[in-house]
């Protein structure tokens, strides 16, 4: 349209003839073809705008992190943005959700980390996953801990169907406690079987005992046993003589996830526990007892995926206005 202009004005056309060809007001004509007569083609162009200023800034955005970095108001457990933008008193919420999302921040999800304080983490851990990867010829590696106050709760329980036609599993709120058991067990490494037994304490004397059970079922052979940092593990240097066969090894302090058996732990609450309803502690000890056959028919050992252990020690949470990238 601009060059249009300038082109029909070349021919000596009048402003408002040209305005009448092009379809557009006199003053248009007018305004293009002085910018034309003033600076040429460059005058053709848009004229920078300078546009509506922005309400918030990077300023505001380090605002927003260096509040996060504080506690939270007086009597709440964490932020939310209402909470930071009335903090902030002159940032509308909306933006601070904004911002929040841009960044990956989320101010609902909750995670737990351990920090490993164990000095001697490196070797620990290598000796650890050394008997996972190259187990000692001839020898048997198992790994044992205990799955304390395991409760025998009887509550009802049965199919629901919503209003919507969808049927699903469910359970009272209320339930009756029948005492609980406390379940020992050892993994072997090679196959994944477990052996495991049912007491009311964990007590060094129930966990001897049960070591005794477990030495009984691999007579005259090589145990190398994994345990974590539990008190009742340690200092039972008079039984380890009286088993020569018998060797300890312990996770790192803070480093029990090492231990195979937790993971076969978590599969028992998962698979067996969730979700169950018991009407006496014997039921529960006989339901779990069951689990364990039943598992055993088909027990594989696990594989060990993780390449690398690193302890890299967290003095402090990381600050989201210092050095994180933000």
């Amino acid at each position: 349209m601009r060059a249009r202009i300038v082109l029909l004005a070349a021919d000596g056309r009048s402003t408002r003839s040209i305005a009448k060809e092009v379809g557009v007001q006199p003053r248009i004509v007018s305004l293009w073809r002085h910018r034309y007569a003033d600076h040429g083609l460059e005058g053709l162009q848009d004229k920078p705008r300078p546009g509506k200023q922005p309400i918030y800034t990077k300023t505001t955005d380090k605002r927003i992190l260096k509040l996060l970095d504080k506690p939270p108001p007086h009597g709440f457990a964490r932020w939310t943005g209402p909470l930071l933008a009335e903090a902030l008193d002159d940032v509308d919420v909306q933006y601070v959700w904004r911002f929040l999302r841009s960044h990956k921040i989320d101010l609902a999800a909750r995670k737990s980390w351990c920090e490993g304080n164990d000095p001697n983490f490196t070797a620990k851990a290598a000796d650890v996953v050394g008997l996972y990867v190259a187990p000692p010829a001839k020898a048997i590696v198992l790994c044992v801990d205990e799955k304390p106050s395991i409760q025998a709760l009887e509550r009802a329980q049965g199919y629901l169907k919503l209003p919507n036609g969808r049927a699903l599993t469910g359970q009272s709120h209320d339930y009756k406690r029948h005492g609980t058991t406390t379940l020992f067990a050892a993994l072997e490494v090679a196959t994944g079987k477990i052996i495991a037994t049912h007491s009311k304490r964990r007590r060094r004397v129930e966990f001897l005992d049960f070591m005794n059970s477990v030495t009984a079922a691999f007579p005259n052979r090589k145990l190398h046993v994994i345990l974590d940092n539990l008190n009742t593990h340690k200092k039972n240097e008079d039984w380890l003589k009286a088993h020569p066969n018998v060797q300890f090894h312990f996770t790192p302090t803070s480093a029990s996830w090492l231990n195979q058996v937790e993971v076969w732990f978590s599969i028992l609450q998962g698979q067996s526990l969730s979700g169950t309803s018991f009407t006496s502690l014997k039921q529960l000890q006989e339901h779990i007892d069951a689990y364990v056959n039943a598992y055993n028919d088909r027990a594989e050992p696990f594989v060990w995926t993780k390449k690398k252990v690193r302890h890299a020690a967290s003095k402090a949470a990381v600050s989201l206005s210092s050095d994180s990238g933000y």
